[in-house]
């Protein structure tokens, strides 16, 4: 007779000991770590481009074997593995370790990159041991930036195979983290690179991210890049135009075919990070109704923000170089001013029982920037806005939004507050996609009420903070303006009830019938 086990917990046991893959990965990962630290420390002087090409290939190497033996011998589909007992995954000391170290290090990329080695005409330690990489694709010598984006594109690579290992049974996941890997490496590192080495005397590109829209690339309209672009003949216009057709027609059309989850779950680098290096924290995201409050006015404050410091930075150089450009600075003011004027009664029509007291919140957001352009107009020097310059409201964006919380808040706090804290709280796009998907776009997330088992997988893998549960019990469409559409809700889900759809907004759920839930009467049964 076998053993009795003596086990009389209702959770596993201790964890098991690492395999031989999760050994090597640790190996081979920690090494490429200590390279880039010895490197930070001035400790390497020579042969940048041999151990760049080791620390990056052993940091890329490590995260694949270790996902590799974590999910090698388990058959398809998602497990808890102890999720919340681990310390790195439930805020336990490994979690504050890893998030003071991330935001101490976005801390020293933004504000002091001389002490990552950052020099004039001859870069030091962390730095300079990017120059190879940097000067094989722009033939410019590195930067703080470049260094982020090469990390950052490493970090979705690696961690996107690991993503794709996890999920390998959903055909969805595998797509659109597929999709994320490419928008990033092509879109936001290479091609920007590249595009440095046309650069010459009659062409002068600034950087830029093809795949940012604004209010994310909320630079893109100040004088000096608008300036570039058109001294930079047909290509710069064509850039420039592009970015103003992004805006106004791309955006919301593939936000009514597809929702907001075409740009924030396929496209977006932000998105991106948060889903691949960010997956093993969703589970944290707050999910109280008083987080969602919070949301709901941080993430729309934010978004009048970025409208009112956008136009008054425009409204600059349109006021004071009128012969330049055709566009005055009072006829911007009035079609900014109409635009969202126009938008706002649009809603107020055809929404306003429908949104109830949100509408009513719209229209404080609309009195707001209506206002603004009104002080611009009335302001006697061309770059203030009441009495406050234009510049001054870009730099306070820049460095309490764009910095602040987006980098250092954003992505140094997923072990504790989650993987999405920027994307829920603070994206201006997350803000402007959402609006539309909750207003007219197809996407929803269908539900059958009858088959839900209350087992909650879908409300805590939710990194949005959504209760889908509560949905999926009343066999409602998840019609919200915060969901993301990456879909793990339902790929978590073990009977089938959650579906991502694009079609016609029925008022019902998949299922034409009443789905059989708790609380409802189903069918009469004849014995």
């Amino acid at each position: 007779m076998n053993e009795l086990s003596k086990d009389m917990s209702l959770v596993s046991g201790p964890p098991s000991n690492l395999n031989s893959f999760q050994r090597v990965g640790l190996f081979f990962g920690w090494s490429g770590m200590i390279i880039l630290i010895l490197a930070s420390l001035n400790q390497i002087s020579s042969s940048f481009g041999y151990f760049l090409s080791i620390s990056l290939g052993g940091i890329s190497f490590g995260i694949v074997s270790y996902s590799y033996g974590l999910y090698a011998n388990h058959s398809e589909g998602i497990k808890n593995h102890q999720l919340w007992f681990n310390s790195i995954a439930n805020r336990g000391v490994l979690a504050w370790l890893a998030g003071v170290s991330l935001t101490s290090f976005y801390i020293i990329l933004y504000f002091y990159p001389e002490l990552l080695g950052l020099r004039v005409g001859n870069n030091a330690g962390l730095i300079a041991l990017f120059d190879p990489l940097s000067k094989l694709l722009s033939g410019n010598s590195a930067s703080q930036w470049f260094v982020y984006g090469t990390l950052y594109t490493l970090a979705i690579l690696a961690f996107g195979l690991k993503f794709i290992w996890k999920y390998r049974h959903n055909r969805y996941q595998k797509i659109r983290t597929a999709s994320v890997m490419f928008f990033q490496t092509a879109f936001a590192f290479i091609i920007p690179e590249v595009m440095a080495r046309l650069n010459g005397d009659n062409l002068q590109l600034p950087y830029y991210d093809l795949k940012n829209v604004w209010p994310l690339n909320y630079y893109n309209f100040e004088q000096y890049r608008v300036d570039a672009f058109i001294n930079s003949g047909n290509v710069g216009l064509a850039l420039l135009i592009f970015g103003v057709i992004s805006i106004l027609v791309i955006t919301p059309l593939l936000t009514y075919f597809y929702g907001k989850r075409w740009y924030c779950s396929w496209v977006c680098g932000c998105g991106g990070l948060a889903e691949t290096a960010g997956d093993s924290f969703r589970h944290l995201s707050d999910k109280s109704s008083k987080a969602w409050k919070i949301e709901r006015w941080l993430i729309h404050l934010v978004l009048v923000f970025v409208v009112v410091m956008t136009t008054a930075v425009v409204s600059t150089y349109l006021g004071y170089d009128d012969t330049k450009y055709w566009l005055t600075k009072d006829s911007f003011l009035i079609f900014v001013g109409a635009l969202v004027l126009t938008v706002f009664s649009l809603i107020w029509f055809f929404k306003r029982e429908e949104l109830a007291k949100d509408a009513r919140y719209g229209m404080i957001g609309t009195t707001v920037i209506l206002l603004a352009l009104f002080g611009i107009h009335l302001s006697s020097a061309s770059n203030q806005i009441f009495f406050i310059e234009a510049e001054s409201l870009r730099s306070s964006y820049g460095f309490l939004i764009g910095s602040i919380f987006s980098g250092v808040i954003g992505t140094g706090f997923y072990p504790i507050m989650g993987n999405r804290v920027w994307c829920r709280f603070g994206c201006p796009m997350a803000a402007i996609l959402g609006l539309q998907q909750r207003l007219f776009s197809r996407f929803r997330i269908t539900t059958n009420g009858g088959q839900c088992i209350s087992c909650g997988n879908c409300s805590t893998y939710c990194e949005m903070g959504i209760d889908v549960k509560a949905y999926a019990q009343k066999g409602q469409n998840i019609v919200r303006s915060s969901c993301v559409g990456c879909g793990i809700c339902s790929a978590v889900c073990p009977r089938g009830v959650l579906k991502l759809e694009n079609g016609k907004d029925t008022g019902a759920s998949r299922y034409e019938d009443k789905p059989i839930t708790f609380g409802n009467n189903g069918p009469k049964l004849n014995f």
